[in-house]
């Protein structure tokens, strides 16, 4: 039986929560601790970064939803990634984690569908 919980013990389902899990804290430690704005104030900047992957925590008791969800928002993470790793030498280690991090998630969401059998 394919129940959403019965899919969030998976373990593909589990490498995408944790990689959505080291994201959040990702962003939170980049611009909140480590690199924080100088322009913006760094609440605005967290809260920008930090609560749309936060959002699809409502959908948390379908793991497979949640999951597309975050994949769905990791590609302005990605673009944002490239972008830093691209323009900012001196946080392009953060900038390369975040794109490997969002890669692992839509890898994950590629791996967790199940393909139809030919009749």
């Amino acid at each position: 039986m394919n129940t959403p919980t019965a899919t969030a013990t998976a373990p593909i389902y589990r490498v995408g929560l944790l990689a959505w899990a080291l994201l959040v804290l990702l962003q939170l430690a980049w611009h909140g601790w480590l690199f924080p704005a100088r322009t913006l104030p760094t609440w605005l900047v967290l809260v920008v970064t930090v609560v749309p992957l936060l959002l699809p925590l409502f959908a948390i008791r379908n793991v497979r939803r949640a999951l597309l969800w975050v994949g769905i928002l990791s590609l302005f993470y990605f673009c944002h990634g490239v972008a830093e790793a691209w323009s900012a030498p001196g946080e392009r280690v953060l900038a390369w984690l975040e794109i490997v991090l969002t890669v692992g998630l839509i890898a994950v969401l590629g791996a967790g569908v199940k393909r139809r059998r030919p009749h």
